[in-house]
Formats: structure tokens, sequence, C-alpha cells
């Protein structure tokens, strides 16, 4: 849910955010609304999450955000933040709230250089003093990573920043053209390879976090040599609709990185707005409401009958294929799979290679 698309103080140069200079709020009758779907599912499964994401959400203010969250019962909130804004109150607030953290830094302080601030600064000072505060507090966080340049011989010291900082996992996502972010990201396959294989080096070394992605792969490894649910797509698992909120109530499916954009075929990318109608209908027939899946699926397929890594990718993600082929939703191989996806499989798989004790 994208309680405001402000995103402040920071104005990250590969940011894929259209409004992240206005400040437009989610009224709290749009969290109402999706609360009475979701709060049904909830009472099902005791692991449901609310993510807060898509701008800065401390930029929404802690009565306007406490606000938002109020109608949810039986659900873990948790929200990405840039941390720029935390203080001891904002501390209070998570914690009285039980709300879970996630924050968005780049490793050491020369590798956060696209992270900067509205005037052009550098932020990981800022960050870091956040971060410091959560720390100080007993708030348990995770990161999430921008790499712009996946260099291998970086990668050790990218992980150790990690294991150093106190987070408990670890999310590293490759820079991606998408979005408001025009620039082509034509990473070097064999140079990424490298990347991931030493950075999985220096995990397996010292492996006090989780990282999302060798965990995918090792699920995936596990689920071949299992021969377990290998035809059923990604990683064993068929595709998460992961619906999520715009702040005016508009539903994205599969990329968030596709609200707010338009698209002269499609019109906005949502499947509806649950001002209109509950979220659980406008799930149900996704299908028939939402005229951008049926060629996004024909890509999916084209990939699943041309691509040796389709079972590990499952076919890409829509708003990479949409903003790699000029606004096609149909295409095959990405640069984002390429760094993402083959490259990611191949670099830990090289090492497990070269490590077979």
């Amino acid at each position: 849910m994208q309680p405001t698309t402000l995103c402040q103080p920071l104005d990250c140069r590969y940011c894929y955010l259209p409004f992240r200079k206005e400040k437009h709020l989610m009224p709290v009758q749009v969290a109402q609304a999706v609360a009475a779907s979701v709060n049904e599912w909830a009472r099902d499964d005791p692991w449901f999450e609310v993510v807060w994401h898509g701008g800065e959400p401390l930029s929404a203010g802690r009565d306007h955000l406490a606000q938002l969250m109020e109608p949810f019962t039986g659900v873990k909130h948790t929200l990405q933040t840039n941390a720029a804004l935390i203080d001891d109150a904002w501390c209070s607030f998570l914690l009285e709230h039980d709300v879970g953290v996630g924050v968005s830094i780049d490793g050491p302080a020369d590798m956060n250089t696209h992270r900067t601030t509205r005037a052009g600064h550098p932020a990981f000072r800022v960050v870091m003093r956040g971060i410091e505060r959560l720390r100080s507090h007993g708030i348990p966080f995770s990161a999430i990573a921008v790499v712009t340049d996946p260099e291998p011989r970086r990668a050790t010291e990218f992980y150790e920043f990690f294991a150093e900082l106190g987070c408990h996992s670890l999310g590293v996502n490759v820079e991606e053209q998408e979005g408001m972010n025009r620039a082509p990201c034509a990473h070097d396959a064999g140079r990424t390879t490298d990347f991931w294989a030493t950075f999985t080096a220096a995990w397996e070394s010292n492996p006090v976090l989780q990282v999302r992605e060798v965990s995918r792969v090792l699920e995936f490894a596990g689920s071949v040599l299992g021969r377990r649910g290998l035809a059923s797509g990604p990683s064993a698992a068929p595709w998460d609709p992961l619906p999520t909120i715009s702040y005016d109530g508009g539903v994205v499916l599969l990329s968030p990185e596709l609200a707010g954009f338009t698209d002269p075929r499609f019109g906005d990318f949502t499947t509806g707005n649950v001002l209109d109608r509950d979220l659980r209908s406008l799930l149900a027939d996704a299908e028939h409401g939402t005229p951008w899946l049926a060629e996004f699926w024909s890509g999916v397929d084209a990939c699943h009958a041309t691509c040796p890594y389709f079972a590990f990718c499952g076919g890409g993600h829509p708003a990479n294929r949409y903003f790699e082929h000029d606004g096609r939703l149909d295409g095959t191989r990405t640069r984002y799979c390429t760094a993402a996806k083959i490259a990611l499989l191949e670099g830990v798989t090289q090492h497990v290679r070269n490590h077979r004790h």
C-alpha cells in the first residue's frame, strides 16, 4: 500500500516513482476499503502482511499513518523506509504499533552515490543516523540495497557492510531500467555473474544474514534435486498477484513499478479501484478486468518456450518488459533478467561448483 507518493528528503537517481516530489496522501477511506477484504483473509492466515511502500511512508506523518493502519486487524504491518526521517518519536511509534521495518541503503558510503538528498548531497550520513536510532531502541530491521555497479572486487566488502550493520536480512536489487529511471543499465553478464559468485562466497563464510537472492537459488536447487514442483513456474511457485494499492485506491497487479503510469493501449495499468469494488472481487475478476495481462502472459509463454532459465525465473516481471521493450509486454529476455536472474543463478552455482566441499 502506498500511503503517500512523496519521498523526502531523498531524491535517488535510480528511483522509478513518477510522483515522488508531490505529496499525494492516501485517504483513510481507501485503507478502510482494503481492510474490508484483508481482515477476512487475515483470519485464515496468521502471517498476513501489509507493506507500506512506494514513496517514503514516514512522509505521511505519524498521525495519518496511524489512521491508515487502524482499520486493519490480525495483520503484521511493515514499512520500507529510507530512514532519513527516523527519530526517537518515530521509534516510539514503530514500537507502539509493532511495525516491521525495512531500510533502503546501498552498502558502504561510496556505493551510495546515487542515493542523494533533494539538494544533491550524498544521503549516507542521514540514513545511517536513522539506523542508529533504530538500533538504540532495539528495533530489528531488514535492508534492501540497489547495486548500480556490480563490481566483483567490491562484492565481499558490500556483503560485510551489511553483516556488520545489524540487519537481520538483505535483499539485493541490481539497478533496473523502469519507470522514471530510463538509464539503460546494461550490466556485463560475465562481470555480474562474478559479482554474485563472490558475494555468495562472502555470505557462506559468514552467514549471519538471510540473503533473499541466495535463498531463492538454494530453494530452487532443493526443488530440482528433490524433483518437486518443477512444472509449476518460478522457483516451484506460480505467479503471485502481489496487489499494490496506490494512494488513490487503484489496484496494480504483479509489478508495483507500473503504478502511476499510463499507456495509450491499456490506460493506467490498474485492475480497478477499491473505492468502486472490493479488493476480493477485483482480484477474482482480474483476468477480465486487466487489459494488459493477456499480452504479458503471451510473453511468459514465449519465455517458457525459448529460455533455459524459465524454471527459475518464471518469465520476468511486467515492468521490466514494458520499460525495456518500448511499451510491449510480450517480449522475452530483458537486461533485468540477465543481471538479476540468469547471472544470479549462474553466480551461485559457479560458487558451488568451485567449492564442492
